[in-house]
């Protein structure tokens, strides 16, 4: 089990980031609440990882923080969501959001997930009620200003903040339509991808 990588970050392309550990590159999955935080391209991180073995594949997912992770392994028991589903969770609201919801039975915004149908929503209110009591501590993550990357074109953004929904499981055209409404100039990805998920969720 790979529990925590220390490197530096080479790519990030959300929902992806590329680590070099020692001269070894990791590819890492990651929630957007977890890209929020994280430094940039050239920098050291550490993150608390989570390592899924499967017939044709092994992936490693990453987080900020060891209670990111914890929620990560206890929504992946839920029956019906698996590592994708619920890195979309962890991307569309923050942790602290996803708690509230669950104790106020809130399926109405669960729902509005990507992949989060009605049923699946009613099993995470019912299957996590217990289980969120540990993360009660929580608090919402204040909000985060990218400083703009000038190198990069505002298009070049764009283009990787909508990949990066599409990869979550939204459909294109709700990407499209999402960051159409958003004044991304001058805006790095993340902050496009954050302020999209806020329009579609909310």
């Amino acid at each position: 089990m790979i529990g925590r990588i220390k490197g530096i970050i080479i790519e990030k392309q959300a929902p992806v980031l590329l680590v070099d550990v020692g001269g070894v590159g990791y590819e890492v999955e990651a929630p957007m609440t977890t890209f929020y935080r994280i430094p940039e391209v050239g920098k050291e991180v550490i993150l608390h990882t989570h390592f899924v073995v499967r017939e044709d594949a092994q992936l490693l997912y990453g987080f900020f923080d060891k209670d990111e992770r914890e929620l990560f392994r206890l929504l992946i028991k839920v029956n019906g969501v698996g590592p994708k589903m619920a890195l979309a969770i962890l991307s569309g609201m923050e942790g602290a959001e996803f708690v509230r919801c669950v104790q106020d039975h809130d399926t109405n915004t669960l729902v509005k997930l990507p992949g989060v149908g009605k049923k699946t929503a009613e099993r995470l209110v019912i299957e996590m009620q217990d289980r969120v009591k540990a993360f009660n501590h929580w608090e919402p993550q204040p909000e985060l200003t990218p400083v703009a990357n000038q190198q990069r074109s505002a298009r070049a953004e764009i283009n990787d903040a909508e990949s990066a929904l599409i990869a979550l499981g939204y459909k294109p055209t709700e990407a499209a339509k999402a960051i159409a409404a958003i004044d991304g100039e001058g805006l790095k990805s993340e902050e496009i991808i954050r302020q999209a998920l806020k329009r579609m969720v909310n």
